[in-house]
C-alpha cells in the first residue's frame, strides 16, 4: 500500500511539473532571474560599514594615520636638533615639527600628509632653506579625516 501511495504521488508531482512548463493560458513562465527583496534598512548598514572599513585601512595600528612627513635632520646631537625644530615652527607655523629620538640619533620631522604629492610640496618649500639631507619618510601622522573622504563611491 505505502509503494502505491508513494508511486502515485510522484506521478502527481510529474505530471504537475508538466502542466506548468507546457504552453497555456495558466502556464508559468520560467526564467533564469532570482529576484531578492532586501530590507531599506541595510543599505543604511552597508554604507556604514564601508565607513568603518576605510577609516581602519587609513589607520596604523596606534590609533594614527598611515601617510608621510618630512625629515630635515638626523644628528646625534639633541641641540642641534631642538634647534632646528625651533626654525622650523617659526618658518612655518602651520606644519607641526616633532623630534624623533632613535638611539644614537635625534630626528626632526615636520608635516601631517595622507598624499605624498601634499609632502612633496612643502618639502619643495624646506629645500630652499635646509639643501641636504631633506627627504619624504613614511611615518603614521595626526589626522582626522573628513567624511567625504570616508565614503567610497560605489
Amino acid at each position: 500500500m505505502n509503494l502505491l501511495l508513494t508511486f502515485l504521488i510522484a506521478y502527481m508531482n510529474a505530471l504537475f511539473a508538466l502542466l506548468i512548463c507546457l504552453p497555456g493560458g495558466n502556464a508559468i513562465p520560467l526564467k533564469d532571474t532570482v529576484i531578492i527583496q532586501q530590507d531599506p534598512r541595510m543599505e543604511v548598514l552597508t554604507q556604514k560599514q564601508r565607513i568603518v572599513n576605510r577609516k581602519q585601512s587609513m589607520m596604523a595600528g596606534n590609533g594614527l594615520y598611515k601617510g608621510f612627513r618630512i625629515q630635515v635632520i638626523s644628528t646625534n646631537k639633541r641641540d642641534d636638533a631642538f634647534r632646528l625644530k625651533a626654525e622650523l615652527l617659526s618658518n612655518f607655523p602651520e606644519h607641526k615639527s616633532y623630534i624623533i629620538y632613535q638611539s644614537p640619533n635625534f630626528k626632526v620631522r615636520v608635516g601631517n600628509f595622507i598624499k605624498k604629492e601634499d609632502a612633496e610640496l612643502l618639502k619643495a618649500q624646506l629645500n630652499k632653506f635646509y639643501t641636504r639631507g631633506v627627504y619624504i619618510v613614511e611615518d603614521a601622522v595626526e589626522y582626522n579625516p573628513r567624511e567625504d573622504e570616508l565614503t567610497l563611491k560605489p
